[in-house]
């Protein structure tokens, strides 16, 4: 999966050090990726009305 490097606020440093300490997580950028799923997750939910797992799609047709 490619690397997207994210720069934050210090707001959002603080919001994201919150939720690393609470998720037990070893990065900010783990916190800020714990988020984006869970906020996928949960509109997915509202979609379907189901829960659904996320994968890593690999897009062979690249070279």
């Amino acid at each position: 999966m490619p690397e997207l490097e994210i720069t934050f606020t210090e707001q959002d440093a603080e919001l994201l050090e919150r939720v690393r300490q609470q998720e037990g997580l070893a990065t900010l950028q783990q916190a800020a990726e714990w988020l984006v799923k869970r906020r996928l997750r949960l509109g997915t939910r509202r979609l379907t009305g189901r829960d659904r797992a996320l994968y890593v799609v690999h897009n062979s047709s690249r070279s």
